[in-house]
């Protein structure tokens, strides 16, 4: 399937800036980059726009994409806990951490309100979780610890910056999971989700896709509407929303289909590259 967007959806100039997602969005089911996309991104790159990965993903998950970001060679990762220079080692440029105390207190009133739920932290030097937290195969160096233990101010870790918390309930809904959370401890931090499963990825105040991209948007001199964003699932709702111009993957979450009026096709259709590849086609801005 081909792109579909609503007649009054697509841009009339070509934009400053790309950003995308990467599950769901930019990559293939198998985690991989299409031929198509890749040639879309270094056009993209050779008439000027900037493209920008925003992605859920931690920095040392990048390397799918390391040799397809051009020019600046930032990236948006962890859901804008961090900034990361993919040309140089994925070296953190900005982190923007989410407070210890204010992780332990979240931790707290999560155990209140759900008590078996599971917690990770992921820090700048890599993640740490609790014995009945899904494993990550590829993070095969973790530390499994009670997520007391993981946040003490006395762990061989403590001095890395925490970008996220992450939380996961093997019985609830992905969505119940996260309103009920948001309900009872909303108001210390940000909680959002991408997975399929009742995985919450929790972040400090203000810290989201959307705020960090219109961080290094504003350094650039680029104002929103000379953004074209692209997602499919809650944590990039904040990124959609702010952006000028938004289209949802044709597989997306039912909240960002209600939320984008713009759709594009299905990640597995290269559904990116398509409206790259008429963005490109455009007008420059003036």
């Amino acid at each position: 399937m081909e792109t579909v967007t609503h007649a009054l959806a697509f841009p009339t100039t070509r934009p400053r800036l790309i950003a995308t997602d990467l599950d769901g969005t930019l990559l293939r089911d198998d985690k991989s980059v299409s031929d198509r996309t890749v040639a879309a991104l270094a056009a993209a790159e050779e008439a000027g726009v900037e493209v920008f990965f925003v992605t859920g993903r931690p920095a040392r998950w990048m390397d799918v994409v390391s040799d397809h970001v051009h020019g600046h060679g930032l990236a948006i990762c962890a859901n804008g806990a961090a900034v990361v220079d993919l040309h140089r080692g994925r070296r953190f440029v900005r982190v923007r951490e989410l407070p210890h105390g204010t992780a332990l207190t979240v931790v707290k009133e999560l155990r209140e309100l759900a008590p078996e739920v599971s917690f990770a932290v992921e820090r700048t030097g890599g993640i740490h979780y609790e014995p009945l937290y899904p494993q990550f195969h590829l993070d095969p160096g973790a530390v499994i610890a009670p997520v007391d233990e993981l946040l003490s101010g006395g762990s061989e870790y403590s001095d890395q910056p925490i970008l996220k918390l992450l939380a996961h309930h093997r019985e609830l809904t992905p969505d119940g999971f996260l309103d009920m959370a948001r309900r009872v401890a909303g108001h210390h931090a940000e909680f959002t989700r991408s997975s399929p499963s009742a995985l919450l990825e929790i972040s400090g105040p203000g810290v989201s896709k959307a705020s960090t991209l219109a961080l290094c948007c504003e350094q650039r001199g680029i104002a929103p509407e000379e953004v074209v964003a692209f997602g499919d699932m809650p944590n990039d709702l904040e990124m959609l929303n702010w952006a000028g111009s938004s289209f949802a993957m044709a597989n997306a979450h039912p909240d960002v289909l209600a939320a984008t009026p713009y759709r594009t096709s299905t990640n597995e259709d290269d559904g990116v590259a398509a409206v790259i590849e008429r963005l490109l086609s455009l007008p420059a801005t003036a």
